[in-house]
């Protein structure tokens, strides 16, 4: 089930992405995560829950100061 650009841009401002990039950002993570799925074998689903964890991470770290 892919989620659509514009609720995939919500979850990444809610998850601490700029606003003014989520969009951009949004139509990245889809594109990524459609490739993920076919060259590993595993759902979409899947693919974009371990792509946002991984930018969950990075912006937590970056908040941090890490």
């Amino acid at each position: 089930m892919a989620m659509e650009i514009s609720e995939l841009a919500k979850a990444l401002v809610a998850l601490g992405c700029p606003a003014e990039k989520s969009a951009e950002m949004a139509a990245q993570l889809d594109k990524r995560a459609r490739q993920l799925a076919e060259q590993k074998g595993r759902s979409y689903d899947d693919a974009l829950k371990y792509l946002l964890n991984l930018m969950r991470q990075g912006w937590a770290a970056r908040e941090k100061g890490l």
